[in-house]
């Protein structure tokens, strides 16, 4: 079952898919960071470059299109101007990809998008609404949404996110994955013998602890069994209320890269071949692989019921 990966980033949804026999016959992102990340661990290398610019007739036909489209526009970080935003129209660029294909003489069969959790809310609700007209009324799929949490599949991380699974398929009965029992903490993913430079200097940690200043307020808590929601600027080291830092030694330090690979649920296996600051913003941009890994079984098992897995 042949599948386009859109923004791609450093494959983590791409990655869900291959575990479940997916066969990502092209993938594309306009990070080069990310294209040299996602190069070193696939065999299928990734196309660098912004999607608009891109010839929509390169684009290999494919069964599934998947895709963790920009979600600046439509997230709190990014004020939440949707389709305002010209990053927001990049969800048009996709109906254009699935135009494109159907012209071509063969409609996807399978569409999946992640996006954040307020998408459903976002402009009172009429953000999703275009979304979901889009994709019913213009495009003929059956459109399935939920609200998924990385820590209810087996990974130490509060990270809710929206994913879309549509199909062309009106016969289809998608059911999203189940959720599983949690058995690890983030203290059971961290490294031993740390470097130093992970470590935060005492002038630092009084800014790192402080509840915040002027109108913002919030706990500083450290040592989290279940970490708070990787950001792409974590290597800014955000105040102890926004990103993950635990106590190792009695001292205070930082994730490292590999920890928060693992808590995207990536293999040790999985090469990061980047700067710490890229592999922060990779891994915090990151599609959890192990939900992505349930989501895509239970596409397979859908279309394997509608008699269309091959």
């Amino acid at each position: 079952m042949d599948v386009v990966s859109l923004f791609s980033g450093a494959g983590g949804l791409d990655l869900g898919f291959h575990q479940q026999n997916f066969n990502i016959v092209w993938a594309n992102d306009f990070d080069k960071f990310a294209i040299q990340t996602y190069n070193e661990n696939f065999s299928n290398p990734a196309t660098f470059g912004d999607l608009n610019e891109i010839e929509l007739d390169s684009i290999p036909l494919a069964d599934v299109v998947i895709g963790g489209f920009p979600c600046q526009p439509f997230s709190m970080m990014g004020h939440e101007k949707g389709f305002e935003d010209a990053r927001g129209t990049l969800f048009f660029r996709i109906v254009e990809v699935i135009n494109s294909m159907s012209k071509r003489g063969k409609k996807p069969r399978v569409l999946v998008l992640e996006n954040v959790r307020t998408l459903k809310t976002h402009d009172k609700g009429n953000t999703y609404k275009v979304i979901k007209n889009i994709l019913e009324n213009e495009l003929g799929y059956k459109v399935f949404t939920q609200i998924l949490n990385t820590v209810n599949y087996g990974i130490p991380q509060t990270r809710n996110r929206t994913f879309i699974v549509c199909f062309a398929n009106h016969d289809a009965q998608y059911e999203f994955p189940k959720e599983v029992e949690l058995k690890l903490t983030m203290q059971d993913l961290l490294e031993e013998n740390v470097d130093q430079k992970y470590f935060l200097s005492d002038k630092i940690i009084p800014t790192i602890l402080s509840e915040g200043t002027g109108g913002y307020r919030a706990k500083a808590e450290i040592d989290l069994p279940v970490a708070r929601p990787l950001t792409a600027t974590m290597h800014k080291m955000h105040r102890a209320s926004q990103d993950n830092y635990v106590t190792d030694n009695g001292r205070i330090r930082r994730l490292t890269p590999r920890e928060a690979a693992r808590l995207q649920g990536f293999p040790e296996e999985f090469i990061i071949p980047v700067s710490d600051t890229q592999a922060y913003r990779q891994f915090g941009n990151a599609v959890t692989v192990a939900v992505s890994n349930k989501v895509a079984e239970r596409v397979k098992t859908t279309l394997q019921e509608l008699g269309e897995w091959n």
